[in-house]
């Protein structure tokens, strides 16, 4: 944005704040305001730091003060000898709650490309929660699998998944770097296969699940795999599959960037008689 008009918004906006509090942070807010209504695009610079406080009548250090909340927010970068940026935000993604679809569907349907990164992965016994959801004796084996989910290179969520060890076999449809024959669980905690491919190929597909959906803030570590602030909005997703003969294969705890995602549902009145 041209600063010539940034100016008259960022002083229409703090005549209108009502909050009080420290300067900066009235400053910080009507930039973030700016940001999220879209008046500030993506890859626009601010002006820097003295030219904006002197365009104001602030004090340099109150402006440095609101720019370094919105750093610390994930809503602007700073680039080495170029100035601060407005940071990339995801546009929404739609995801109907009626369909039991892969990430990497979703993604390819929306022209996104998908990719993942595993953050952790172990093969062990279940916990209580666990084995309650899955169905199985604390004495059984689980593979989990804790991953990264990018779409366009940007994260998008954290997924984490838990399916008893005997659904996968020992079947070999993978190899290592070595070219060695991998074991289906282990391909899977490597991401040299997906989860959902490995248990339709053992003739475990999940073809419906129930899925309970819960509004959090994000902890530090969470906030910034998902490249977001810390106590951000965000949501988490609890799910159980089953196949079509009603099998739990899956149990999965997943939390979505809430910039970046609407969970949508169809609903129908039912008929009185």
């Amino acid at each position: 944005m041209d600063n010539t008009r940034l100016l008259p918004l960022l002083q229409r906006g703090l005549a209108a704040q009502t909050t009080g509090g420290p300067l900066y942070k009235q400053v910080a807010v009507v930039l973030t305001n700016l940001i999220e209504d879209g008046s500030l695009a993506a890859g626009s610079s601010l002006p820097p730091e003295r030219e904006l406080a002197q365009a104001l009548g602030l004090a340099r250090v109150t402006i440095r003060s609101a720019y370094q909340a919105l750093l610390e927010n994930r809503l602007v970068e700073r680039r080495h000898g170029s100035g601060t940026y407005i940071c990339e935000r995801p546009k929404k993604i739609s995801q109907p709650l009626w369909q039991l679809t892969s990430f990497s569907q979703d993604m390819i349907a929306r022209g996104k490309v998908p990719g993942v990164r595993i953050l952790s992965g172990d093969i062990g016994h279940p916990s209580p929660e666990e084995a309650f959801q899955l169905g199985i004796s604390m004495q059984d084996l689980v593979v989990r699998v804790e991953r990264l989910r990018l779409a366009d290179d940007m994260p998008m969520a954290i997924e984490r998944a838990v399916v008893p060890q005997r659904l996968l076999g020992t079947a070999t449809l993978a190899r290592d770097e070595a070219g060695q024959k991998t074991e289906l669980a282990q391909a899977v905690l490597s991401g040299a296969l997906s989860l959902y491919a490995a248990l339709e190929d053992q003739g475990y597909k999940p073809v419906r699940a129930l899925q309970r959906l819960t509004a959090v803030v994000l902890d530090p570590v969470n906030a910034r795999l998902l490249g977001v602030a810390d106590k951000a909005a965000a949501l988490q997703m609890e799910r159980v599959s089953r196949t079509q003969t009603d099998r739990i294969v899956e149990y999965t705890r997943s939390l979505y960037r809430g910039d970046a995602y609407d969970f949508i549902a169809e609903l129908k009145t039912g008929e009185v008689r």
